[in-house]
């Protein structure tokens, strides 16, 4: 089912995959090179539902209105705040989260939006190649239950860069930021996928 969805940044779009009794939702969004054809939020809009959560993969204005580059960080969380109450509307608990440049939305809006829990999926550390301007500080003040699902060989920032912290972080072994994996690696595409819904849902179950 699709929900447009109206706010201060503009039209918002809802994509729920529906659990048929949900005890969680979990919202996603993309990152600020693509959409949610991305292969890890179709692969856990397609998982988590049996798992009794509902997925609702969203789409920040900018992106409804075909637009090729993202807006600015402030933007984006006036995009996200907008959407929220659609979100909360479901009476269940709402796990926020999005990859890459979304991750960062939900890490920065958690605690102010009551979020319970954060998914960092590719949380961008770093620019590529630039490690001093670490965003890490963004990541450590998420201030509710946070689980990182990194690709070993993210450009943005390997799992082995990732500061200390009270959050979780899952490695895909040989993943680039879009959790893609050569054909020479020792996992093929579908096991990174797996590892990726399956770290979620092991996450999930641990949050009651």
């Amino acid at each position: 089912m699709i929900e447009i969805v109206e706010t201060d940044a503009g039209t918002a779009r809802i994509t729920w995959h529906r659990a048929k009794k949900a005890r969680l939702v979990l919202a996603v969004s993309h990152g600020a090179g693509g959409g949610i054809e991305a292969r890890d939020l179709q692969a856990l809009a397609q998982v988590l539902p049996g798992h009794g959560v509902t997925v609702a993969l969203v789409e920040q204005p900018w992106r409804v209105a075909g637009k090729k580059l993202a807006p600015a960080p402030k933007t984006l969380d006036t995009g996200w705040r907008g959407i929220w109450p659609a979100l909360a509307g479901m009476a269940l608990p709402v796990i926020s989260g999005g990859r890459s440049a979304g991750a960062r939305v939900a890490c920065r809006t958690a605690t102010e939006l009551g979020a319970h829990g954060v998914l960092a999926l590719s949380f961008p550390l770093h620019p590529p190649g630039r490690p001093e301007r670490s965003r890490a500080d963004e990541l450590l003040g998420a201030g509710v239950p946070t689980l990182v699902v990194q690709g070993g060989n993210d450009p943005f920032g390997k799992p082995d860069e990732f500061p200390e912290g009270t959050y979780g972080l899952v490695e895909v072994p040989y993943g680039d930021h879009g959790f893609a994996v050569p054909k020479r690696a020792e996992i093929t595409q579908e096991r990174a996928l797996e590892i990726v819904t399956g770290g979620v849902v092991e996450w999930v179950e641990s949050l009651g």
